[in-house]
């Protein structure tokens, strides 16, 4: 999925480099939309679904020695 972000950065670079800045553009928006959806699909799991339970952001109450 990676070689098809790089060929489409790689299609946007000869575009624009042909005069071709509609072409490039479009191929801009693909490459940052294919890399949007792989960065997606590889943090999605099926067990927890898109949350990313190695960061901890809750901040949990200190434990307390009881008496």
């Amino acid at each position: 999925m990676m070689v098809a972000v790089f060929a489409a950065m790689t299609l946007a670079l000869a575009a624009l480099w042909l005069e071709r800045r509609t072409l490039a553009v479009a191929a801009v928006v693909t490459s940052l939309a294919l890399g949007a959806g792989l960065f997606l699909w590889e943090i999605w799991s099926p067990e927890t679904g898109f949350r990313m339970p190695w960061i901890q952001t809750r901040l949990d109450a200190p434990a307390t020695a009881e008496a």
